[in-house]
């Protein structure tokens, strides 16, 4: 009986023990579970709260900009016609700060996942400095977006403005260049620096895109078949001096933001200041009108092929077949030397200096851009200086002011300003400078060198052309070389005067293979340039030049 209580107790004892044991199991296994689900919990919110995170980064990246101010704004600039041929357009910078930067190996890591092909021996010798640096600029929204999701606060943006134009070279000697701080360095840009810095509105030019599209691509081929060095053209309005047009070949594209330091680039319309000859015989003829000293047919009889003046100083007639009587019409549609040196003389030094004064060719002209020539000093009293300028020898000027000046002797002798700012209406304000008959007499005869003197190529139909024809001698170390400045200053229609046309050819040679087809419908052909002189290359030009954009001034600018 004993034994069998001392069992039982034995048997209690065990179960007591192994239960003991199992208990302390199940607390074990409970434990572990909770702490891996504790952990798997822990996960799951970081990783949901990242999730969160990046989601409304990313929504903020589509719908929010940089909020720092633009720097460097500019205005717009558009043509006569609302199009755009300057555009400023928003862009973003990027850069790193490196006194904030935390982990700089860290950062390195990143932005060497970002960009593949940067050199980051550089961006590492910036990072050791403590001076703000550039990472990107103008960077792209994608590029930006990968950035911005590092969350590094040493990465800050900022919002920044592109300058774009949209015509590459078509206007670039009127808009010009800025720097890389976005201030203007030439042109337009330059000369209206301020200005667009303040303005709301786009900065509206009188330069009209499809006229000066048409005239650059005939200057191009015309300065091919003729080998020019150069080429220049400008189409303005005689009465109120807007130009619609003013092409300078060679160009440049403003995009590439190049420096140019090849002087044959220069703006040979307003900075180049030529010697530009018998365009200023019509100057001389004008001046004797306005005196009240000749009249178109006054004679001048018994002229000589040659006359002396000055020491040891020879004039001569450009042709020994120029007759010796020609009225004043007709050494003008002849183009007569001694004809021309006669009336000056007939008018004098100082009324037909002062003449040339009015019509603005003697001083720097006032423009809308800073890149203008100044005309040489005349010493008028030196040797034979009244008597070549009659002719267009021994005096310089731009382009820009043959056409002011052509323009004021055929728009009923007003002043004009040229310009290149679209103003909002025309002042009624009109200077009278020339005598009121001046422009009626002149534009007939200058039809009339068109219809049958030098100009005969540019009789384009139905525009009733006229004007003057001028091939000059280059000047090189005060020596007259054969390289030619061939120029043909054209105003259209002659009964009631709206545009100036000027075209000029630099350092031409003759084609043997170009076909010219005369104007007088006899559907005569010629073939290759008989001389090399303005009346068979700029006045070939500007012929073609007016066939197309005749008809766009005949109908876009009926009222105007």
């Amino acid at each position: 009986m004993r034994d069998k209580k001392n069992n039982v107790i034995l048997e209690e004892y065990d179960n007591e023990f192994s239960y003991e044991r199992s208990k302390t199991n199940l607390n074990i296994e409970f434990n572990r579970v909770a702490f891996i689900f504790f952990v798997f919990l822990i996960i799951s919110v970081i990783y949901s709260i990242q999730l969160l995170h990046l989601g409304s980064l990313k929504k903020m990246m589509n719908n929010i900009k940089p909020t720092i101010t633009k720097k460097n704004y500019r205005a717009d600039i558009i043509d006569r016609n609302g199009n755009y041929l300057v555009k400023t357009v928003d862009s973003i910078n990027v850069g790193i700060h490196p006194a904030k930067v935390i982990d700089k190996k860290h950062l390195l890591l990143m932005l060497n996942h970002i960009y593949k092909n940067k050199n980051f021996s550089e961006i590492k010798n910036k990072l050791d400095q403590d001076k703000f640096f550039y990472l990107e600029k103008n960077i792209r929204p994608k590029r930006y977006e990968e950035l911005m999701m590092l969350g590094d606060k040493s990465i800050s943006s900022e919002a920044s403005l592109i300058r774009l134009y949209p015509q590459d070279n078509l206007f670039s000697h009127i808009i010009g260049q800025i720097d890389g701080d976005n201030n203007g360095i030439s042109g337009i840009e330059k000369f209206f620096n301020e200005e667009l810095k303040k303005i709301n509105e786009p900065l509206k030019l009188t330069v009209d895109l499809d006229i000066q599209f048409l005239i650059r691509e005939e200057l191009l081929r015309f300065q091919k078949i003729f080998k020019a060095k150069g080429s220049a053209a400008i189409l303005m309005n005689v009465n109120n001096g807007e130009i619609l047009s003013m092409v300078s070949l060679p160009d440049f594209n403003l995009n590439k933001r190049e420096t140019i330091k090849d002087v044959n680039y220069i703006n040979r319309i307003t900075k180049g200041t030529y010697e530009l000859g018998s365009v200023f015989k019509t100057f001389t003829i004008a001046s004797g009108i306005n005196a009240g000293l000749i009249e178109p047919d006054t004679e001048f009889l018994d002229s000589k092929k040659i006359i002396s003046c000055g020491k040891n100083h020879n004039i001569e007639e450009y042709d020994n077949k120029m007759p010796s009587d020609l009225t004043v019409e007709q050494i003008l549609i002849k183009s007569g030397n001694i004809g021309s040196v006669r009336i000056a003389r007939k008018v004098g030094i100082e009324r037909h200096k002062s003449f040339l004064k009015t019509i603005g060719i003697l001083d720097k002209i006032d423009f809308d851009i800073a890149e203008v020539g100044k005309p040489l000093a005349i010493d008028w009293n030196e040797g034979c200086k009244l008597e070549t300028i009659a002719f267009g020898h021994g005096i310089t000027t731009t382009i820009l002011q043959l056409a002011k000046g052509y323009s004021i002797i055929t728009n009923g002798g007003f002043d004009i300003k040229p310009t290149l700012i679209k103003k909002i209406s025309d002042s009624n304000e009109k200077k009278k400078v020339l005598k009121n008959d001046v422009s009626k007499k002149m534009n007939s005869i200058l039809r009339k060198v068109v219809s049958e003197g030098t100009a005969k190529l540019v009789n384009v139909e139905g525009y009733q052309v006229g004007g003057k024809t001028g091939t000059a001698e280059q000047v090189n170390n005060s020596i007259y070389s054969n390289i030619k400045i061939n120029t043909l200053a054209s105003i259209f229609p002659t009964e009631n005067p709206k545009y100036v046309l000027v075209v000029m050819l630099e350092s031409t040679k003759n084609n043997k293979e170009y076909i010219y087809e005369y104007r007088d419908g006899s559907g005569f052909k010629l073939k290759g340039s008989p001389r090399n002189t303005a009346g068979w290359t700029s006045v070939e030009a500007a012929g073609k030049i007016i066939d197309k954009i005749g008809p766009i001034l005949a109908t876009k600018y009926i009222e105007n």
